[in-house]
């Protein structure tokens, strides 16, 4: 049975055919357009286009959003000029199938559960560090949707009381403190200091900014800097984990996104500050960590798996 899973990001739309066992077996890619009607216009061109080609028995799409409990209604969405958009609705009155949306880091957390890195368990929590930080909790083998369906949001976890301004409205979210912005943030703050931000200082001088790829070059590289911004962020995350841990007792963290792809190097100072952030450390069970494993394609998998998955 295929299905076709659609995932809207900040600047493109990844869909893609997927059969039962989490194989992609066609893939499109499109740039994603600035205004809201002509973007549910390249959606419903990706999914008919696909349907054209394969026996499609559902489309699921993966938005950045606060979606309903009835998997319909993106109410809030931070980058896209969506309030309580009628998606669901929007895109089956031009579709000829079943359409389910869905919050697109529980979306890739179910994709890492279901056929990742999360696969041999039955309670994880997905993290995702890319612009913020994206949520997903599996609990006993259930996606965790809450009572009104918006479940899952660490990355808007209150984490420094009166911190830096997010884009929910509130102020000192994790995100703010633990994603890749994050790190660029950090990475800047370490330039201006000189010291071992020189390379940062160097590099900002010569592209005119730091991106988050440069500063993951630079720690595997081994440059001080970069390795202290990633120390920064990786222990935000790590202490946040702690905190989870005692609410959601999950198993496995996956933790996904581009900073992940540094691995080891993000790992081993997340683990560390978990562990001094965790109650009872020492007299309980901890949780494992790993990078997830289906890299920018978990989010299409994951909306197409839901579409046909009564979690």
């Amino acid at each position: 049975m295929l299905k076709v899973g659609i995932d809207i990001g900040g600047t493109k739309i990844a869909g893609g055919v997927v059969d039962a066992d989490g194989r992609i077996v066609e893939k499109l890619r499109v740039e994603t357009p600035v205004a809201p009607a002509q973007l549910a216009d390249a959606v419903i061109d990706m999914a008919n286009h696909f349907a054209a080609h394969h026996d499609i028995s559902a489309v699921g799409v993966a938005a950045a959003g606060f979606v309903d409990g009835d998997r319909g209604v993106v109410v809030h969405a931070p980058n896209i000029a969506w309030r309580n958009e009628p998606l669901k609705a929007r895109l089956e009155e031009r579709i000829d199938l079943p359409v389910t949306v869905d919050n697109d880091a529980n979306a890739a957390g179910w994709a890492e559960f279901r056929f990742g890195a999360g696969r041999d368990v039955d309670d994880m929590v997905m993290l995702t560090m890319g612009t913020g930080v994206g949520g997903a909790v599996i609990s006993h083998g259930t996606l965790y949707r809450g009572g009104h369906g918006l479940a899952g949001e660490l990355g808007h976890i209150r984490f420094i009381r009166g911190g830096r301004p997010c884009g929910c409205g509130q102020n000192g979210c994790l995100e703010q403190y633990a994603s890749g912005r994050a790190l660029q943030r950090e990475a800047g703050e370490i330039a201006d200091g000189g010291g071992i931000g020189a390379a940062l200082a160097e590099l900002r001088a010569e592209k005119g900014a730091i991106s988050g790829p440069a500063v993951s070059r630079l720690v595997l590289a081994g440059d001080p800097g970069a390795i202290e911004a990633l120390r920064r962020v990786a222990t935000a995350l790590g202490e946040a984990c702690g905190g989870f841990q005692a609410v959601l007792d999950p198993q496995l963290y996956v933790i996904g996104g581009g900073v992940a792809e540094l691995g080891a190097d993000l790992l081993d100072p997340v683990r560390l500050a978990y562990g001094t952030s965790l109650p009872g450390y020492g007299d309980r069970p901890v949780a494992e960590f790993a990078i997830a494993e289906l890299g920018n394609d978990a989010g299409l998998i994951g909306a197409a798996d839901l579409a046909v998955t009564r979690d």
